[in-house]
């Protein structure tokens, strides 16, 4: 199995916060490594699954709360209207259920509003928020999360 996700679970305790700002013991947030806009997160379950219908009802209890908490933190450090939630765990190597959660800033571009957001992702590198950008938004969102 080549899965991303569970590569970077299993790693959990040693990587940079940007990988690990926020979790418990079914899910961990990550800001996006691949994308052009600021506080992109993804909400990713410690253990491997591939279709939602398969949560545990303790994982899905969790997630409700997690989508919420993180637009909230999202809200209060970038400013952001209101966030998108999104999952789909389709490209190969990412089959691993993850939620997108996006903040939609106030002067997004209305091309790139819903789901043309993803625009902003699986961009070329030298568009990429820079890893300490990424640090930088981590550490702010994980004292927020916190408080």
């Amino acid at each position: 199995m080549d899965c991303f996700s569970c590569r970077q679970n299993d790693r959990a305790a040693g990587l940079p916060l940007r990988e690990r700002l926020a979790g418990d013991e079914h899910w961990r947030v990550a800001h996006c490594f691949d994308t052009s806009l600021p506080g992109w997160l993804v909400l990713v379950p410690r253990r491997h699954v591939t279709a939602i219908a398969d949560l545990t009802d303790a994982e899905a209890a969790a997630l409700g709360v997690w989508q919420v908490r993180l637009s909230r933190a999202l809200a209060a450090v970038t400013g952001c209207v209101k966030t998108y939630v999104v999952q789909f765990a389709e490209k190969e190597g990412f089959a691993h259920v993850h939620f997108h959660i996006v903040p939609r800033m106030p002067d997004l571009p209305a091309d790139h509003r819903g789901p043309r957001v993803f625009g902003y992702l699986g961009v070329p590198e030298a568009e990429r928020v820079d890893e300490p950008r990424q640090d930088e938004l981590a550490a702010a969102l994980h004292a927020h999360l916190a408080a």
